[in-house]
């Protein structure tokens, strides 16, 4: 889908297009297709994986908040070690590559979690799956090394997409198939979905890549150098908390859903349908926002986001049956949608395109480090003050970082040529 530009002339148009690589468009279509199946692969699990810990044999209701924010921990804080190198990795020897190692990786170690017979095998997975996957930095590297510069925000807008609607999608029909045919097989289900994107990789993915000589390695820098370009720390900071904010109910988020009461016990279904609605919701917002980004600029849409983000974070504290849950989840959604565009679009355009690698995968230990700490806050939070004080931190949290954003992202900074 093209995005509508009326200033432009068609030779303009044709200018700015030329700016990318030959083909761009097919290359972001088919990893939007990937991320899609991947994204669908690991939200099969999230609408069950706490009540796997407890038929894992973790019954005390208190412990098992616990485990469940150390099992959004474990992976996390893996990325935010792992992440960086795989960047460097990417600049050096392609992004596709990285890409398919990515995805394969994780199609395994999914297949996986479905043998494993106690918490502590599956905690172990964890750490693992975050050390060796990663398929959404990866991506976003590949998706801006090949698109113009111009339409920069709309193609992390439409990738964005990928991980809203997977997000959607994935914990609908993931719950359904815990509810139907069990833990255990809805892990092989998820793994079978990765060997699918990895093959979509493989064969639908074209990367012109030429791999760098010693000298221009030496000459690009390291990591620090990457860092250093103006308004990134900033930038790594916002992530840092954006997705700390966000990520603090995650863990207990299937629990508080059982706290409501579902009709007929169909919580993995309940918690599936409301995942869907508020990931519709966030998909179409991530459109729309990413064209508007191209327009307006990332950074006002960024504050706008977090801003009503945080505000309808909190209600959530508020709500006593799933159907107003319901509400209050396509509300936040489409608040939350214009976030991740936004952010992708300013590391996009504030680094040269030999560095995305080393930058995404940087920006990604960033965001990753926010959502190694928000699950285990969330945990904790839920362990000592019930399952609904986490939805008030994150709804604070989030509003906090709207004024950040104000106040130390420069208008100048989210234009920098590329």
């Amino acid at each position: 889908m093209t995005p509508v530009v009326p200033a432009e002339s068609d030779k303009a148009r044709a200018e700015l297009e030329d700016e990318g690589q030959p083909r761009w468009r097919r290359t972001l279509y088919a990893v939007w297709l990937s991320q899609l199946i991947v994204v669908i692969g690991f939200g099969f699990v999230a609408p069950f994986l706490p009540f796997y810990v407890r038929e894992l044999g973790i019954t005390d209701e208190r412990q098992l908040r616990i485990w469940a924010g150390l099992l959004i921990f474990a992976p996390g804080l893996m990325f935010t070690i792992f992440g960086p190198l795989w960047g460097i990795v990417a600049d050096r020897y392609g992004r596709k590559l990285m890409l398919a190692r990515a995805v394969f990786a994780g199609a395994g170690i999914l297949a996986l979690m479905g043998t494993v017979s106690n918490a502590w095998q599956l905690l172990g997975l964890r750490f693992l799956q975050g050390a060796l996957t990663g398929s959404i930095s990866a991506a976003m590297a590949l998706v801006s090394s090949t698109a113009p510069t111009a339409r920069l925000g709309y193609s992390m807008g439409l990738m964005q997409t990928s991980i809203f609607v997977g997000f959607a999608i994935g914990p609908l029909v993931g719950g359904l198939s815990a509810d139907y045919l069990g833990y255990r097989e809805s892990f092989y289900i998820a793994g079978g979905l990765l060997f699918v994107a990895g093959l979509v990789v493989v064969l639908g993915v074209k990367e012109n890549f030429v791999r760098p000589t010693a000298e221009m390695v030496k000459a690009n820098g390291d990591l620090r150098s990457v860092a250093r370009n103006p308004g990134f720390s900033a930038v790594l900071a916002i992530l840092f908390l954006v997705n700390l904010g966000g990520t603090i109910a995650w863990p207990i988020f299937p629990l508080f859903v059982e706290s409501l009461g579902v009709p007929g016990g169909r919580v993995a279904v309940a918690t599936g349908v409301l995942l869907f609605v508020s990931g519709l919701a966030a998909a179409v917002s991530a459109i729309v926002m990413g064209r508007v980004s191209d327009r307006r600029g990332p950074r006002p849409i960024l504050i706008l986001s977090t801003l009503f983000s945080g505000i309808f974070s909190i209600p959530h504290a508020l709500v006593r049956s799933v159907a107003q849950l319901l509400g209050v989840r396509a509300l936040f959604g489409l608040a939350a949608g214009g976030t991740g565009p936004s952010v992708n679009a300013l590391v996009g355009r504030m680094v040269p395109r030999d560095s995305y690698g080393r930058a995404y995968g940087i920006t990604s230990a960033a965001a990753w480090l926010g959502a190694t700490v928000g699950p285990l806050v969330g945990g904790f939070t839920a362990s000592a003050l019930g399952l609904r004080a986490p939805f008030v931190i994150m709804g604070v949290v989030l509003i906090i970082v709207s004024g950040v954003v104000a106040a130390v992202v420069k208008e100048g900074e989210d234009a920098r040529s590329v």
